[in-house]
């Protein structure tokens, strides 16, 4: 059994679950929008969600609120301000709390970006993917390369100042010319934050079903190492295994949101499909729930109590596990205290597990601190798997 001697911070996840289309690599909670947008409706259910879940925690104060989807833009500046009122009047907002909002190049504008920063949405991460025509129209994006040019350069026009770009690679007959062609075009527009990702085939997606032809490992390893090089040619500082943000010496502009999952924070989660992880110092346990995942079948019972599709408490070998799945995506790994404050385990429950990659030169470990080396982040997935719970 866990023992907690101070709670992790705290965000808050909220899901928009329509999209104009459904991508074909796509495994989120997504659904095409056949009828018009209920905007008000869903965001009375939101609200009505949040409502439910404040017992669990009462006192604390939210540090970070990402609004993800699906397509997040697609609701009107005006609905995302009722929102935000409506989390500001039931919660305690840190001072310097961050407000991200996922933005579709094929959905906005520039008035839009200057409502929603008006609303109070401080930061914006913006699916880009690609920006080759051939490559987006593989993708099933509904956005050319132009759009998403427009469109970042109208949030920069709309005055925000942190944002993120989104860029996938490994895509479907892409060579290393084109990655790097993305990558530089994302970089010329001096974005303080990319995230570059590779693409990967996921069960219950079109590609699943049809699977493209992807560049092989070795193409990707390269891929890799040549983006790697890049970015730190042009001042981006790897954080994360697939986060880059600007190293200006004044602002940091790595995303906290995310940060505090890899660091395995809490976090309230709302909307269809979302789910959520809260510490519960009184019982000493960490209990997961997921929402309804079918954004009719949320809003019809929201206002039951069954809008909870399930719920767990973690095991101690499950806490250890989803801790380590975070955290080592870090490139700085992490410190024993955010290891035992987050957990609340013992240190001895992961020491075999540490030992053993230690010995593989998957990990350098410390007194203090846990930090991938580069052989660990080539082979992350076989690091994992070493804290799987038996």
């Amino acid at each position: 059994m866990p023992s907690f001697s101070a709670l992790p911070p705290l965000s808050l996840y909220i899901h928009f679950p329509w999209c104009i289309e459904k991508c074909p690599y796509c495994d989120f909670n997504s659904h095409a929008l056949k009828n018009e947008l209920a905007s008000d409706d869903y965001i009375n259910c939101l609200i009505l969600d949040l409502e439910k879940e404040l017992p669990n925690i009462w006192g604390r104060s939210i540090q970070t609120i990402f609004m993800g989807g699906g397509t997040p833009s697609l609701f009107p500046a005006e609905s995302i301000e009722r929102l935000i009122q409506a989390l500001r009047a039931r919660l305690n907002f840190s001072p310097e709390i961050e407000i991200t909002l996922e933005a579709n190049p094929g959905t906005v504008d520039q008035s839009q970006f200057v409502g929603y920063r008006q609303a109070g949405i401080n930061r914006l991460s913006m699916g880009i993917q690609s920006f080759n025509d051939s490559m987006l129209k593989k993708l099933g994006r509904i956005h050319n390369s132009q759009q998403a040019i427009t469109a970042i350069e109208a949030a920069q026009q709309a005055g925000f100042t942190n944002y993120n770009l989104d860029l996938m690679f490994g895509l479907p007959g892409q060579t290393n010319e084109q990655m790097l062609q993305d990558l530089q075009t994302a970089i010329d527009l001096n974005p303080p934050h990319i995230s570059h990702y590779q693409l990967t085939i996921e069960p219950n997606t079109l590609f699943a079903a049809k699977p493209p032809s992807v560049p092989d490992n070795d193409a990707l390893w390269e891929m890799t190492q040549r983006a790697q090089h890049l970015f730190g040619q042009n001042q981006y500082g790897q954080y994360e295994v697939s986060a880059y943000s600007k190293l200006d010496g004044k602002t940091n502009y790595r995303c906290r949101h995310n940060l505090n999952y890899w660091q395995f924070g809490d976090y309230l989660g709302i909307g269809a499909g979302a789910h959520q992880k809260i510490s519960d110092a009184n019982h000493q346990q960490i209990t997961r729930c997921f929402k309804q995942k079918h954004p009719q079948h949320y809003m019809q019972q929201v206002t039951q109590d069954s809008h909870r599709l399930d719920e767990k408490t973690l095991s101690d070998n499950d806490i250890a596990f989803e801790f380590m799945l975070n955290a080592l995506r870090l490139t700085n790994g992490f410190d024993l205290q955010t290891y035992l404050q987050a957990s609340g385990l013992e240190h001895s429950f992961i020491q075999n597990a540490l030992e053993a990659a230690q010995q593989k030169q998957w990990l350098k470990v410390s007194d203090t601190h846990i930090k991938p080396t580069t052989l660990g982040l080539q082979y992350l997935n076989d690091v994992m798997s070493l804290f799987l719970p038996d």
